[in-house]
Formats: structure tokens, sequence, C-alpha cells
């Protein structure tokens, strides 16, 4: 016999048939008078997170909203993370009314637009929201899914055929691939995350739980989190070394360099040697050594050095 109930699934399911936690941002994009208009989302999530030539974040969203309106005409957005302040996610609520033109909703928005930061060589952008502690600016990647010819227009539903997971999906739904172009990043995170991140760091931010009734949104304030010490299965150096001596056959590792990667988890340990590979390739390295470590896995040294 199950502990559990049945729930009928229905449309929305994340809303009406879960409590399932989201993060809370606005994504703003070009209306027509070239003005920036915002939409709050919690349906975006990493898509592209490696082994490609670019990074991805996913957005599902009504296609006949502003935003998926305005992506469909000129393909750029920025997915701003709001801090947890009642009157943001009060505002980030009121702009999320359907049918609301963008001057109409705009007009009396307590947010602050600024410029970004990503080129507008392949035509211009919207602004980002200054009260964000981090904003990816992005581009729809049109191609994927030859969604390239859908076009914005079609208010009361989209007739098929209909793609499967980029562009116009259903009568009523839209999913767009969104390459990230930048992250922005307030000064204060920004330090955080190339110096070393503590539990005071990190940012206060607002976290729906995607089930809504008919009055209200829920959401959950930030509390501070809390640390938990990763497993630690330490493999032997040997057995690095005898994998490091078959992962190229020109550049080699010295012993000392194998110690340092004694902590990666066997399963990933193939991808971490191909990884010092391209970087001894790269800077004409052909014996990696403890140092050249350290600065492999130091990812953000060159932010650190500016």
């Amino acid at each position: 016999m199950s502990s559990f109930k049945d729930l009928r699934i229905v449309d929305n399911f994340y809303q009406t048939s879960l409590f399932f936690p989201m993060p809370t941002v606005l994504i703003s994009t070009l209306a027509d008078d070239g003005s920036t208009s915002l939409g709050p989302y919690s349906l975006v999530q990493p898509y592209y997170v490696a082994g490609k030539e670019y990074y991805a974040m996913l957005l599902n969203c009504r296609n006949s909203s502003n935003t998926a309106q305005h992506l469909l005409k000129t393909g750029k957005c920025a997915i701003n993370f709001i801090p947890d302040k009642r009157k943001y996610f009060k505002e980030a609520v009121r702009l999320g009314w359907p049918g609301d033109k963008p001057e109409e909703k705009m007009k009396n928005c307590i947010f602050t637009l600024e410029d970004g930061i990503a080129s507008t060589e392949d035509g211009a952008r919207p602004k980002v929201v200054a009260e964000a502690f981090q904003v990816i600016e992005c581009t729809w990647m049109r191609e994927l899914d030859n969604a390239q010819n859908d076009q914005p227009g079609f208010l009361d539903g989209y007739e098929p055929p209909y793609h499967d997971f980029n562009g116009i999906t259903s009568k009523f739904g839209a999913t767009f691939i969104l390459r990230v172009d930048k992250i922005l990043m307030k000064e204060r995170y920004y330090n955080a995350i190339v110096s070393g991140v503590k539990a005071g760091d990190f940012p206060r931010i607002p976290v729906d739980y995607g089930y809504r009734d008919s009055k209200n949104f829920w959401y959950t304030k930030f509390r501070r989190p809390i640390p938990e010490l990763l497993p630690i299965r330490k493999t032997t150096v040997q057995s690095v070394m005898y994998a490091a001596d078959r992962i190229d056959d020109k550049i080699k590792f010295t012993e000392e360099a194998c110690a340092k990667l004694v902590n990666v988890p066997r399963i990933f340990l193939p991808t971490a040697l191909r990884g010092c590979v391209e970087w001894a390739r790269e800077n004409n390295v052909e014996l990696i050594t403890a140092e050249h470590m350290d600065i492999i896995n130091d990812k953000r040294s060159k932010e650190k050095n500016k």
C-alpha cells in the first residue's frame, strides 16, 4: 500500500498539481517602440551547462505574452534576479497580470532600468534591472528545432505544426533556448564568487512555490544558507598517475600534479584530466606541474589578477 495519493495532472501542473520551488526573475525585452518591458517568470533554468560552444538557459512561457512576442521579434532578453524584498515581489506579481500592454504596466514600475554590457552589434538590447543582484543577458537561438520562421502576432493561439523544444511548441505555449551572452554581477557578489563564498555572502532571493490559488501567489522569504560538507572519497595518487599517463601521448603530469586530483570523483577524473591537457596545449606546456594545477584549479585566476 502506497503512502501517497494519486493527484490528477492538469494544465499548468507546476502551479496546480505541485508545490514546486522556483526562482522569481524579471525578463526584460524590447517593446515595439524600443522601450524595455518587464515580465515576471519562474519557469527558467540552465539548459546547456558544459561541453558545447556556448551556454544556454531555458524559458517556458505563454506564447501570447509580451515577453514571447518580443522574443519572437527581436530575439534579445535579459534575465534579472531580484532580491528578496516584499515590495519587489509585490511589483513582480503586478507586472505579471496578463493582457496589459507594455506601456500600461511599465508606466508606474518601481524598478530602475539601466544599460547592460552585452554587445549591440547584432541589434538593440533591452535594459536591465538596476536593483537585480545578477543578470543574464541572452539571445534566443531561433535556428534550433527549425524555429527561425516563427513569427509574432498570433495572440489568440498558434496553429500547428509545432516544434518539439524551441519556439512555438503548442497552441498557447512557447519554449525559448537562450544563449548566455553575459553574466552581470553586482560587485559584492562578484567578489564573493571570485574570492570564495561564505554563508553571509549569499544574496537574499525570493523563491516562489509554483502553487497559486484563486487569490494569491505564494513565496518564501530568504533564510541564511547552511553549509554541508561534501563527502571526501580520495583515490590514490598512483591511480591518478595511471590515468594521467594514458590521457595524452605528449602532455604528461608530475606526481605532485596528480596529487592535486585525488579528491576528484573517479567518474569525473577523465574529464578533469582532459581539461588539464586542453589548458596545457593552449599554454604550450608539455609537463603539468603542481604549480600549473593551482592555476588550472583556480578557474577565476584571471579575474583575480585583474
